[in-house]
């Protein structure tokens, strides 16, 4: 007899569907925005919203958080994200850090990783987390911003219709149901968040394009007590699964994730059936040394796909997430590229919503995500072609590769399975538009350019500081210093410059434009008793950053750098910040 099933060890909480006071099967209140999708990219995009001071409302159409473990792994990158909308400490608590990696092809280990970790860092590369855990935890940090952000549960949208002025925000209403009752709601803008088979993008008419891949994973989570490391296991043509692979993934509370590929002459609903999937799995465990009792919890099937839209604004509708993109799940991208759009798309439609911003700016979310997926898929459609050859080219190619690993070095690299990493937007719109102004003739470092240290596009390395804190010093990391707002990052006191940089504040205040100046010294004896004063002892962020007394660096709120100067001044950030946010858009991303 197979064993049976446990339920996880997570009770969720549920919740009813309210339909709010209508007015002639409508609500009368007009929302800024409202996110069609309580999944892990929504939660994060209201919550990126709700630190900008917009108001949100998040449709969701089941009655609490998903069930399965689905996606698992968080990266370095998302969790830079969390801890700036400060949501992440759930996650670190409960999370199991891991840095790296090994394959095995059938019993001998052919290839080992490691993801960047040093003392820098104040965050680990990568963390296993199942994601009803994911979303338990921005359930949680959206709960304390009521205030901010509604919540529609058990509501399904039936149809959407956009306005005639839906580019400059003229809106859109949405048809919903929630139980027995139909009704409507507008708002200025929609955000679908509602994964790989979205309403919404149905509802428009509109197609992902890319490639779909035949090959089938069954994935099955069990509970398992066992003190194996925490890492990413791949096999290649075990004993468990011959010509085929198994990836096994640990998870907080005796949770196991196993992957298996299925043959292509086994029908995929027949294979997750309990009594094929068991003897898989125990097969999976004695072939690996694992001899404890075990349950099974949750079963399912998967089929890579890549797929993206062309565009991820049309009007008054932005699209994020599985709804905008399919990602295969070979370098855990899904998630973490869904939790960067949220991030992405936050800060620029909090922007316009606050109408300090052009709805132009929304265009360049389009240009910088379309392109940042685009890269992601190029990754994991060679992971994919990899794992789960889609023919027999490939398939004797891996062969080949696998079959001289052991004792040539040199074809390891093959192996790699291309984890997921931060995406630079190199010839994003906003870095020449911050870079060179209206009214400017000369690029800012054409005269003294910079040799080294991250790019207008980049996201910023991470360093450790220390700061003054009632008169000692606090060991501190640079992300502390990055809000969710524009941050001056400024290298060295002048004293000189004080009335001019407190001026610039001051006026961006006025216009309610999100602004800080963090000063970054190299000593003591400069730094003054003021948490926007970080000490740079050791020098490495100076040395990261090509930084000299006068570099300033202007950083998004989404941890990218906008621009940077040699020899920086208030007036040249002002420049930039008011040409960000008045622009027209005009190109894209190539």
């Amino acid at each position: 007899m197979p064993p049976s099933f446990k339920p996880y060890p997570f009770t969720p909480r549920h919740y009813e569907g309210v339909v709010p006071p209508l007015v002639d099967g409508r609500d009368p209140v007009r929302r800024p925005v409202a996110i069609v999708g309580g999944g892990p990219v929504g939660m994060t995009l209201a919550l990126a919203l709700a630190r900008q001071g917009v108001r949100s409302v998040l449709i969701e159409a089941d009655d609490s958080v998903c069930t399965g473990s689905r996606a698992i792994c968080i990266s370095r990158r998302s969790l830079e994200i969390l801890k700036r909308l400060g949501a992440v400490q759930g996650f670190l608590d409960k999370g199991l850090p891991w840095t790296g990696g090994r394959s095995f092809y059938r019993d001998t280990e052919v290839f080992r990783f490691s993801m960047h970790q040093d003392d820098e860092q104040s965050l680990p590369p990568m963390i296993n987390i199942a994601q009803y855990q994911i979303e338990q935890f921005l359930l949680d940090e959206l709960e304390r911003h009521a205030e901010l952000i509604e919540i529609r549960w058990q509501t399904r949208v039936t149809g959407i219709e956009q306005s005639a002025a839906s580019n400059a925000g003229g809106g859109a209403t949405l048809d919903l149901q929630t139980g027995d009752t139909a009704w409507h709601m507008e708002a200025d803008w929609v955000v679908a968040c509602d994964g790989g088979r979205s309403t919404i993008r149905e509802a428009l008419g509109l197609k992902l394009t890319g490639t779909t891949y035949e090959g089938r994973y069954v994935i099955v989570d069990i509970e398992l007590d066992s003190d194996r490391a925490t890492e990413r296991l791949a096999y290649f043509d075990p004993p468990s699964n011959p010509g085929s692979t198994v990836l096994v993934h640990r998870q907080p509370d005796n949770v196991w994730r196993i992957d298996y590929q299925l043959r292509d002459d086994e029908d995929p609903q027949t294979a997750v059936e309990p009594e094929n999937v068991m003897p898989r799995v125990q097969s999976v465990l004695d072939s690996i040394g694992e001899t404890g009792a075990w349950s099974p919890i949750w079963i399912t099937v998967y089929k890579a796909n890549a797929l993206t839209l062309e565009r991820y604004r049309h009007g008054a509708v932005l699209f994020a997430g599985d709804a905008a993109h399919l990602v295969p799940i070979f370098g855990v991208r899904g998630a973490n590229s869904g939790i960067d759009d949220a991030d992405n798309l936050g800060w620029k439609l909090g922007c316009v919503v606050n109408d300090i911003a052009s709805p132009d700016l929304l265009d360049t979310y389009s240009d910088e995500r379309v392109f940042a997926a685009r890269e992601n898929l190029s990754y994991g459609m060679k992971s994919t072609e990899f794992m789960a050859p889609p023919t027999f080219a490939f398939e004797l190619m891996r062969s080949a590769v696998l079959g001289l690993a052991e004792h040539h070095p040199g074809v390891r690299p093959l192996i790699n399975p291309r984890q997921t990493h931060p995406i630079a937007y190199a010839d994003s719109p906003l870095n020449r538009v911050a870079a060179k102004p209206t009214g400017s003739s000369t690029a800012p470092d054409a005269v003294d350019p910079f040799t080294r240290g991250p790019a207008p596009g980049s996201v910023l390395p991470e360093c450790r500081l220390e700061r003054l804190c009632d008169g000692s010093e606090e060991a501190i990391h640079l992300t502390d210093l990055i809000a969710p707002c524009f941050t001056a990052l400024r290298f060295g006191v002048d004293a000189s410059q004080d009335t001019a940089w407190q001026r610039m504040w001051d006026d961006l205040a006025s216009r309610a434009i999100p602004f800080r100046v963090v000063t970054v010294v190299a000593t003591r004896t400069e730094a003054r008793a003021d948490s926007a004063i970080a000490i740079d002892h050791t020098g490495r962020l100076h040395e990261a950053l090509g930084a000299t007394r006068g570099t300033v660096y202007l950083i998004r709120p989404d941890g990218h750098v906008l621009a940077r100067w040699r020899k920086g001044s208030a007036a040249a950030v002002q420049r930039a910040l008011t040409a960000t946010l008045t622009m027209q858009h005009t190109e894209t991303l190539s």
